[in-house]
């Protein structure tokens, strides 16, 4: 036994190790390569992703933004045309209000104009009878009425 020598034995533990090395490499460093690669660009498209998902966030927070401001806006128009209704309502209404009193009293006026004309015919036709009935006690003798009616009624109407 020669403690340094070259032998068979070294070179079939050299050639099965190569052999070994080479398996190694295509079974196990092959498709533990494929599999790190494709971690690693999952990994990656993952960040990019996280990126262009920060900046969506960022572009839909100002849509948002934009989108509240509008809806601000138009609430505050809708609010003042409301308001601006209200008061038209309220002056329409008013005026109605005007319109119809005024016909009442209009209305009103006249009944009363109505009224005061029937009094009176109901007085002066009540003041002919006491004139005739009146006449006829001075002069103790009977008044046709119907005769003497254009006379009374000057007469009244002179009152």
């Amino acid at each position: 036994m020669n403690p340094v020598g070259i032998n068979a034995t070294l070179f079939v533990q050299l050639v099965t190790f190569a052999v070994l090395v080479a398996l190694l490499y295509k079974y196990l460093y092959g498709p533990l390569k494929g599999v790190m690669e494709a971690r690693r660009a999952k990994i990656a498209d993952g960040l990019a992703a996280a990126e262009r998902g920060k900046e969506e966030i960022v572009i839909a927070q100002k849509r948002a933004t934009e989108m509240l401001r509008e809806a601000k806006e138009k609430a505050a128009e809708i609010i003042a045309n409301a308001e601006r209704r209200g008061v038209e309502l309220k002056e329409e209404a008013q005026v109605k209000a005007r319109e119809e009193a005024d016909r009442i009293l209009a209305g009103a006026r006249a009944e009363i104009e109505v009224e005061t004309n029937r009094a009176r015919e109901v007085l002066r036709e009540r003041v002919v009878e006491l004139v005739v009935d009146g006449a006829q006690r001075i002069l103790h003798k009977e008044i046709d009425a119907q005769a003497h009616r254009d006379i009374v009624d000057r007469m009244v109407g002179q009152l």
